[in-house]
């Protein structure tokens, strides 16, 4: 039975009590906000497995003609069909999720700007009938 891993409260709490620690920390505020709250890191890995997986199909390919013999001709066949799953998931990967994710927020962002225009155009019907009305009373 495995045995559950510390909490990493104690590691953050020991970069907090280090001024370095900290310095560092607010240096790089910005990068870290990104890799936190953004898609960055979902890339790095995305693109990673599609090179790797790339790569290995590339080599299982070239490996699999002159592999007739047994262990060699099995590592070219797992090599072929490894780097095949890896680089067609990742494809699948950007189409099923990152793409529609994007397509969604570029809609939301046109919903925000239209909702933004119609809240102004509010406003100012209701500054203008505030003015025709005799609202102003000195």
């Amino acid at each position: 039975m495995a045995q559950p891993t510390e909490s990493t409260d104690d590691e953050i709490g020991l970069i907090l009590d280090d001024p370095d620690g900290r310095k560092w920390i607010e240096d790089h505020l910005t990068e870290l906000r990104q890799d936190a709250y953004g898609q960055r890191i979902l890339y790095m890995v995305l693109v990673s497995i599609f090179v790797i997986g790339l790569i290995a199909y590339v080599v299982g390919y070239l490996l699999k003609p002159g592999a007739q013999v047994d262990p060699l001709g099995l590592l070219a066949d797992l090599l072929y069909t490894l780097g095949f799953a890896l680089w067609t998931a990742a494809v699948v990967v950007v189409l099923v999720e990152i793409v529609p994710e994007a397509k969604r927020r570029q809609i939301k962002r046109a919903l925000e700007a239209y909702e933004a225009t119609r809240r102004d155009a509010t406003a100012r019907k209701g500054d203008d009938d505030v003015g025709r009305s005799g609202g102003d009373v000195r």
